[in-house]
């Protein structure tokens, strides 16, 4: 039992190793990606579920594979929030975000949910047997909760640069910025670790109105702020 539980541990910090490693962003989700990633998923499940009906996959190796499973998506959640974390901190004080109750506390509300019922799929605080299965799954269910929570749907404008979802845009990295109409901003930008064929890339987010000489005066600025640099990096691209 102390071995599965050390591989169990070590599945888990390999996942939290992965998930704080910035390779992944959402920005690299194309339809592509997510539609071969889903069939692959699919294929592998449906695989174990044949061999165990056949008797090829029996219970003693199924359990582990499960419990290695949800350690490593608990693992990989717990990374990424850690990564989230940090680059808020690193990023340093939020100068503007756009804020609502569907934007500020519905998706806490979510993750607490997400968390509680994490804490529930244990069966620590039921008179259910404590499983193993039962205990990862909760677990990682409890990671995922923390990770909805450091999750913002909308962008950060903070002192050093942008945070949008989980890509920070540093200021010397934001091209220009420019009304696409009354309560809709576009902010352009260019991504080092891209391809160099798309490396320029954009995004729009929704501003109210009575909000825009705030986000004004705080693009202004930082445009002025960090100009030489972005001029270098400019030059460097061409």
């Amino acid at each position: 039992m102390w071995i599965l539980n050390l591989l169990l541990v070590f599945v888990f910090v390999a996942g939290a190793f992965a998930g704080n490693r910035s390779w992944f962003t959402f920005d690299k989700l194309t339809k592509t990606n997510v539609l071969n990633g889903t069939l692959i998923i699919l294929s592998v499940f449906t695989v174990m579920m044949v061999l165990y009906v056949l008797g090829f996959y029996p219970q003693s190796v199924a359990a582990p594979t499960m419990m290695a499973i949800y350690s490593l998506i608990g693992g990989f959640f717990t990374g990424y929030a850690y990564r989230l974390f940090w680059l808020r901190k690193d990023s340093l004080h939020l100068l503007y975000q756009h804020r609502s109750f569907w934007i500020d506390h519905a998706p806490n509300l979510l993750a607490v949910v997400i968390i509680l019922y994490g804490i529930f799929r244990t069966a620590i605080l039921t008179d259910q047997p404590v499983t193993g299965i039962r205990l990862t799954s909760g677990i990682s269910l409890i990671c995922f909760g923390f990770f909805t929570w450091t999750l913002k749907a909308v962008p950060e404008f903070r002192s050093k640069g942008v945070l949008l979802l989980d890509r920070f845009i540093p200021w010397e990295q934001v091209i220009a910025w420019s009304w696409q109409s009354e309560s809709v901003l576009e902010i352009e930008y260019f991504a080092e670790d891209a391809p160099k064929d798309e490396r320029f890339r954009h995004f729009v987010t929704s501003i109210p109105e009575d909000e825009r000489k705030e986000i004004e005066m705080i693009l202004s600025s930082k445009m002025d702020e960090f100009s030489d640099e972005r001029q270098k990096r400019l030059f460097k691209e061409d």
